[in-house]
């Protein structure tokens, strides 16, 4: 140590003044910068420091503020759970009513349907009776048809059936006393209906027989060869019906040259005029004349209107004769009605005249009520120098007698 401090004063010696002086303003360069930069230090220090409060008082400004909103976000929460709580049990208070509402309606529209139902059931019920009462009908009905078909199957019976219905047309369009039935002619035949022509013109012959086997044997046919044979067999029925009609009903002199053949039904009489021709053009060579029950009607009807002509051409005379008496009565009638209106007329002449008076005396009163005299020289004056001349009006019926007071 002594030896280096030795070896540093001799080092210290041998330097020049003038590098002393400028070591020691490097020193004292040193030395400055070393307090500037103590000083910036502190400087930087104290301002990192007031930073540092700068900071550290915005974080508590700013945590004040986060606590405040913290709170008002509590608040907030607070409030919305009140306004959640009270909204949430207004919506229960609303569902509930709401329900209810519901309940009510559905058991009322449960109670409407159930009643509607037991109406819906009664009328079922009622229906399902007719319909019942129906079918027992439609059964009687059937029982009926096959009593019907029965009646078909027998010829008698059949002929019975078709002239039924032949004279309960004819007994609905004549009088009595214009037709006749199963009446002998001179040949010993009995015809099914004879009528009475006017004028003494012969009656006319009504048959209401009708082939109904072979008409059948034609719908039941099963192929056409059969139904073929079924038609051929119909034809020939019908020919032979014709002609024995033409032969026993047609006398000269005693009955129409024309004869009607009555077919009971309207579909049978539409396919045999559709169907078979040649038997209708036969029959009208024959002077036969096939007629369905509404031809027939029109037939009675027409006769009935020849027969009410003729009834009324033989009672023209009387008839004549009582428009004759109608007519003087009614020119007396005409007369007496003339005098009733001259009688009117004097009574109305005599009326005129009553009104007239009465008008006169109305007048009269009404100036006597308002006290209208004339006075001459303070003394009252009589409204009438002399009386007022009565006249008695005499009617001409002599029983109406007035006394009419005339004011002029």
């Amino acid at each position: 140590m002594t030896i280096h401090s030795e070896s540093l004063a001799l080092a210290l010696a041998s330097i020049s003044p003038a590098m002393l002086a400028l070591v020691g303003g490097v020193l004292a360069a040193l030395a400055l910068l070393v307090i500037v930069l103590l000083l910036r230090g502190a400087s930087l220090r104290r301002e990192q420091a007031e930073e540092a409060n700068f900071r550290a008082q915005e974080n508590e400004t700013r945590m004040a503020e986060l606590l405040k909103i913290q709170a008002e976000m509590q608040g907030r929460i607070a409030a919305m759970t009140e306004v959640f709580g009270a909204r949430q049990s207004e919506l229960n208070q609303t569902i509930s009513q709401r329900l209810d509402g519901m309940s009510q309606r559905v058991s009322s529209t449960i109670t409407e349907q159930t009643k509607s139902t037991h109406e819906n059931l009664q009328r079922l019920q009622e229906r399902l009776a007719v319909i019942d009462a129906a079918q027992n009908n439609i059964q009687t009905l059937a029982k009926d048809v096959v009593g019907l078909q029965a009646i078909l199957s027998n010829k008698q019976t059949r002929g019975a059936f078709g002239q039924s219905r032949m004279e309960t047309i004819v007994a609905d369009g004549l009088p009595m006393g214009a037709y006749a039935f199963q009446q002998t002619l001179s040949n010993g035949s009995r015809p099914d209906c004879t009528i009475r022509m006017p004028n003494g013109a012969p009656p006319l012959v009504i048959d209401a027989k009708f082939p109904l086997e072979a008409w059948n044997a034609i719908r039941d046919a099963g192929s056409p060869e059969a139904g073929k044979i079924a038609g051929q067999q119909f034809r020939r029925d019908m020919e032979v019906h014709i002609r024995d009609i033409s032969e026993k009903y047609l006398i000269q002199g005693e009955t129409q040259d024309t004869a009607f053949l009555f077919v009971p039904s309207e579909s049978i009489f539409a396919e045999i005029h559709e169907n078979f021709e040649p038997v209708v053009q036969k029959a009208h060579r024959a002077r036969i004349v096939i007629v369905s029950p509404s031809l027939l009607m029109l037939s009675i009807q027409v006769i009935q209107a020849v027969l009410k002509d003729q009834r009324m051409r033989a009672q023209a005379h009387l008839i004549q004769g009582e428009v004759a008496i109608l007519m003087d009565d009614l020119n007396r009638l005409d007369e007496r009605v003339r005098k009733l209106q001259g009688h009117f007329a004097m009574a109305q002449k005599d009326i005129d005249m009553v009104v007239t008076s009465a008008d006169k005396l109305t007048k009269r009163g009404a100036r006597i009520e308002a006290l209208e005299f004339e006075a001459s020289g303070g003394e009252a004056k009589p409204a009438r120098d002399s009386e007022a001349a009565a006249k008695s009006v005499e009617s001409r019926t002599g029983l109406l007698k007035l006394r009419v007071v005339d004011e002029d």
